[in-house]
């Protein structure tokens, strides 16, 4: 029973990616920040043992073009992971999509909007996801970083989840407890969305790499940072 990981990616479009950041720093900036979130992520998870799948949207030729060429400075090359496009549809249906195509073995998702993302908690998830039904990573604002199912589960506790709300965690919790499955959660992570968020981010990651050498590799993630800052790169 061996899981399978997934990431929600979309393709960096100043205007459609962001939007609530972007409207403090700009479209432009706001696309370039999560093409480097992307860069960072799909570095640190590409060689996880587990089969790896990036659910890619819009449905179309640029996108995936866009998710071939992602390393070596947009050489195309073997990248470790599968593309599938997200079907259109509300978060709910593109989600339970997801899960229906790789389940019923335990499958983990995350999104693209957590770049410090640490790749213990992954593993960890991919391995209680063996051990349990649901494994839920909760976000600071009330929603998730990381769900990982196993079996059919997906349709029955997803579908009713106010997605976008900070009620995602709660209802997430109540809907798998309501069908009587057994659950776990990681730690409390965050996601970017703000530019509240955006400057707890750069302190953090000014904090982390001073006492932990050894941190994720958020090298893309740091130099929009300084971009953003205005710093000579």
């Amino acid at each position: 029973m061996t899981p399978a990981f997934g990431m929600f990616v979309k393709y960096p479009e100043p205007g459609r990616v962001k939007t609530r950041l972007a409207a403090e720093i700009g479209d432009r900036l706001a696309a370039d920040l999560y093409a480097a979130f992307l860069q960072d992520l799909m570095a640190r998870f590409r060689n996880l043992p587990e089969r790896r799948i990036l659910a890619y949207t819009p449905d179309d030729e640029r996108t995936r073009e866009f998710f071939e060429c992602r390393f070596d400075r947009g050489r195309r090359e073997d990248s470790g992971y599968e593309l599938w496009p997200q079907p259109e549809g509300s978060l709910a249906e593109r989600m339970i999509a997801f899960f229906d195509k790789f389940g019923p073995e335990p499958v983990v998702l995350i999104g693209s909007d957590s770049p410090t993302l640490n790749r213990f908690d992954v593993e960890y998830a991919l391995q209680r996801i063996r051990e349990v039904d649901c494994v839920l990573g909760p976000a600071a604002d009330g929603g998730l970083y990381l769900i990982g199912l196993r079996g059919e589960q997906a349709s029955r506790i997803l579908r009713k989840v106010e997605w976008g709300t900070s009620r995602v965690l709660e209802q997430t919790i109540g809907e798998a407890r309501r069908f009587g499955l057994s659950l776990d959660t990681l730690r409390l992570w965050y996601d970017i969305d703000t530019l509240d968020d955006l400057n707890f981010l750069r302190g953090h990651l000014a904090a982390i790499c001073q006492t932990h050498a050894d941190w994720e590799d958020v090298s893309e993630t740091r130099h929009m940072l300084d971009v953003l800052a205005g710093k000579p790169t």
